[in-house]
């Protein structure tokens, strides 16, 4: 027989889960994001943009898609029902994002290490730049996918098909919305790690992708009325729906006002906290689902023996991997 309720242990570890997926939304987000300003690169500082783009991420290049790993094996071990429909339903968009990390991550390396020519150098550039793209767009369909009640899971089978949810005009939304937040949060980090012209360049860009994502976080939830009813009913009427809407968008101002004050070490603190809090809002959206409306909470896990032996090694765990991280991102902050 299926619960109905979850016990401590899951709600503890979902937390732990949503957490991770913060983590990697303002470290592993903004690296995605720094591709976009390496694909746009233009003007008489265009090479220097670039650099500054390689530069940023070069030291932690790959330490961040730790927090990914670590979200996708908590979820496998702990709630392997949810993890089971969600690589079932949504497993074109998946394989699409890790590809694009895969090329992403290659395409950085032969551009950083290889023994080639400028023009070799160049191609390898637009592959990164092209594979940070398409990685958070794909991202953002599995988000809009999961939320938009379109797949359906049936004894623990997915019944809707491979092209439900993700290919809507809101699962697309959500996908620009999160390109949008990841290059806005790149800008913000690039000015702050910049001087001269080249930190106007990129605050510049910063307050651009502020009014884009604050365009299509409208378009967004406007569309979830059509296509993700329930998304939108908790979005709308839950009681921590417009506290974390006002705390984002406060945090958004913050990051406007210090921007146009050149205060952009205290900006990347507040637009970091403004997509943190998009992604907690998403996630108390789902009210306790995995997949609305069918994969919840309880029903996400197949052994629930698992859980207690599982949280005591998270915690363990992190009293190693904490303070390694802390130190390698505090080593090579400038």
């Amino acid at each position: 027989m299926t619960p109905t309720e979850p016990n401590a242990w899951a709600v503890f570890l979902w937390a732990v889960l949503g957490l991770g997926l913060v983590v990697y939304a303002v470290t592993g987000g903004a690296d995605l994001g720094a591709g976009l300003w390496s694909l746009l690169a233009r003007g008489p500082r265009a090479e220097q943009q670039q650099n500054a783009v390689r530069g940023a991420i070069a030291p932690i290049w790959e330490a961040n898609h730790v927090w990914l790993i670590f979200v996708i094996v908590l979820m496998f071990s702990a709630f392997s029902r949810a993890f089971s429909a969600l690589a079932t339903a949504l497993h074109i968009p998946l394989a699409l994002s890790l590809l694009g990390i895969v090329f992403r991550g290659s395409a950085y390396a032969f551009r950083a290490y290889g023994i080639q020519s400028a023009r070799a150098g160049q191609n390898w550039e637009r592959v990164f730049a092209w594979a940070s793209l398409i990685t958070p767009l794909c991202l953002g369909l599995v988000v809009g996918g999961v939320a938009s009640g379109e797949i359906r899971v049936v004894e623990g089978a997915v019944s809707s098909g491979f092209l439900a949810g993700w290919t809507s005009p809101f699962a697309l939304a959500v996908g620009c919305f999160a390109l949008a937040l990841f290059a806005m949060l790149a800008a913000v980090y690039l000015a702050a790690e910049s001087s001269g012209e080249l930190a106007r360049d990129f605050t510049r860009r910063a307050l651009i992708m502020q009014g884009i994502s604050a365009a299509l976080a409208a378009l967004t939830f406007a569309l979830s009325w059509r296509y993700a009813p329930e998304l939108h009913a908790n979005l709308a009427h839950s009681r921590f729906s417009w506290p974390i809407q006002i705390l984002t968008a406060g945090f958004a101002i913050g990051c406007i006002v210090l921007l146009l004050q050149k205060r952009t070490r205290a900006a990347r603190y507040s637009a970091a906290a403004q997509v943190a809090c998009v992604v907690l809002g998403w996630g108390l959206a789902m009210d306790g689902h995995f997949i609305l409306p069918d994969m919840s909470l309880a029903r996400a896990s197949t052994n629930p023996q698992v859980m207690p032996a599982l949280g005591i090694a998270l915690c363990g765990g992190s009293l190693l991997l904490a303070p390694a991280l802390f130190y390698l991102y505090r080593v090579f902050e400038k």
